[in-house]
């Protein structure tokens, strides 16, 4: 039976690692100058080549090869019995399997053991930060001061759980996430060694699916060829859960034009057809990225198919930049939460509907969502949602054209009003949020605040953002001020009613009234 593809195309030689080559260049020059360090930390993302690469140095440094510079030769005794994995002098050690104190305890009693065949005796320690604490500090001592013919290389996913112990006495190294057209090079590389025939936008699918790790890319290609035909684009698609291009731009579509029906109706066509929801919502996010690129004026760094790029041209221009930024926002939590709900699509339905709400009114439906999802109901359906929503904004802006804000529209409207400010300014929002409504004369707002955030709200950027907001909202020009409780009872401006409720309410708290405007 055939070796998976990548097993059989693990790299030999320093040459064949892909992508990793701040870390390639060290290691040679270090077993070039015969200044190979005592213990080594490999950190990074799957899939990117920590096991292959201490692998390559274990054999690099046990290699009979006279010249340094050739090593592993891949043609010695030592080599070869490395690449068999029959080489008693490699130990490879799964720390997820050998988490306790005594495992590390027995590793160190037979460390001091003279190599049977090479110059060096090589542990390999992958996941090592499924370690438990006990067995790091029993590691410790070893990894200061081992044996002259022993070298350690630790590799691990999730560096920030290794000790700071155990990081000092490393020499660490990170591999990086390869790019997606390394990973392309690389796939049709070995396609064409393979006689697997395969398109190359399936090629570019599988490298941006394994976002930077080339063994997931490799795994998926064999997946793929094992249906023994051709692979199209459609082909993969199908086999692999993922959208259609065109499902994640008709989506776009619904959201720019407003219409959920539409946009529901291509969700459940797309997930009818055997698409992850999860993959999608990511899709969706993937795409969103791209056009929040280009509005940033980064073409660049887009990673797309080229029959996509002119349709995310004319997207990006219909889209301001904190539009774009909340739409991500919400489908990466779909995202999120499509592998915790018992019905995976509600996310993705919520998100959709909440985007393609108002900003202003999309805050009136979040909580309903998340207690949708939570509590495993059903969500309302669009029109519903919708219709009280706008004419609620509809009545309110008219009644404020006519005549004037009041204390009951500002109350009403709160909830929407914070989003607005946040996205202007997410300090105007807090300080709102540690602020109270203090109520509304001659079409002035008086909001309260202690006299420590007084200073803060007076600043003309946090001014502007909730002025804004209001004008956004209401349509109206709405004059603020603010109250600072500074033990006093005088300053109400001689236009408050002496027994007016804004009048009451300043006396209560013992404040004095400031035009920040």
């Amino acid at each position: 039976m055939s070796q998976a593809l990548y097993r059989t195309w693990r790299p030999l030689h320093w040459d064949q690692v892909v992508g990793q080559d701040h870390v390639i260049q060290t290691l040679r020059n270090a077993v070039l100058t015969e200044r190979v360090a005592h213990a080594y930390l490999f950190a990074g993302p799957r899939g990117t080549g920590k096991t292959t690469t201490a692998r390559l140095l274990a054999k690099a440094v046990n290699c009979l090869e006279a010249d340094l510079s050739r090593r592993p030769c891949n043609q010695c005794e030592h080599c070869l019995a490395v690449n068999q994995g029959r080489f008693l002098d490699l130990i490879e050690i799964d720390a997820a399997s050998n988490t306790s104190v005594e495992d590390v305890r027995d590793l160190r009693d037979k460390i001091n053991f003279s190599p049977n065949q090479g110059r060096y005796k090589v542990y390999i320690v992958d996941e090592v930060h499924m370690l438990s604490t006990a067995a790091f500090n029993a590691l410790l001592k070893t990894l200061e001061e081992p044996p002259a013919h022993a070298i350690f290389i630790l590799a691990t996913t999730e560096i920030h759980k290794i000790p700071a112990t155990v990081l000092s006495r490393c020499q660490r190294h990170e591999f990086r996430r390869l790019p997606v057209k390394d990973i392309v090079a690389q796939l049709k590389l070995m396609a064409e060694a393979e006689y697997i025939q395969v398109d190359d936008e399936v090629l570019s699918l599988l490298a941006r699916q394994a976002t930077g790790s080339l063994r997931d890319a490799i795994s998926l290609l064999d997946q793929l060829a094992a249906t023994g035909k051709p692979i199209g684009l459609a082909t993969a698609q199908a086999l692999l859960g993922t959208a259609t291009n065109q499902a994640v731009l008709d989506v776009i579509q619904a959201i720019l034009d407003r219409n959920a029906a539409e946009g529901l109706a291509h969700i459940h066509q797309t997930l009818d057809a055997g698409g992850d929801p999860r993959q999608f919502a990511r899709q969706i996010v993937a795409y969103l990225r791209n056009l929040l690129l280009l509005r940033m004026g980064n073409p660049g760094l887009i990673e797309a198919p080229v029959e996509m790029r002119s349709a995310m041209a004319e997207h990006a221009q219909k889209l301001d930049v904190p539009e774009l930024i909340r739409i991500i926002r919400l489908f990466i939590q779909a995202a999120n939460e499509a592998r915790n709900t018992w019905q995976p699509s509600l996310p993705l339905e919520v998100a959709l509907v909440e985007a393609i709400l108002p900003a202003s009114a999309s805050p009136e439906t979040i909580p309903e969502a998340q207690s949708a999802m939570a509590s495993s109901k059903a969500a309302s359906p669009t029109a519903a949602v919708d219709a009280p929503v706008a004419a609620q904004v509809a009545q309110s802006v008219e009644a404020a054209a006519e005549g004037g804000i009041s204390l009951k529209m500002i109350q009403d409207h709160w909830r929407e009003l914070l989003p607005i400010v946040r996205r202007r300014s997410p300090t105007a929002e807090a300080l709102l949020k540690s602020g109270k409504i203090l109520g509304v004369k001659d079409g002035v707002l008086y909001l309260g605040f202690s006299e420590v955030l007084k200073a803060k709200m007076e600043k003309k950027e946090n001014i502007e953002s909730v002025h804004q907001a209001l004008l956004d909202v209401f349509k109206v020009e709405v004059p603020i001020r603010c109250v600072v409780a500074t033990g006093k009872t005088s300053g109400i401006p001689v236009d408050i009613d002496s027994d007016g409720m804004v009048a009451t309410a300043l006396r209560d708290l013992g404040g004095e009234i400031v035009d920040v405007q």
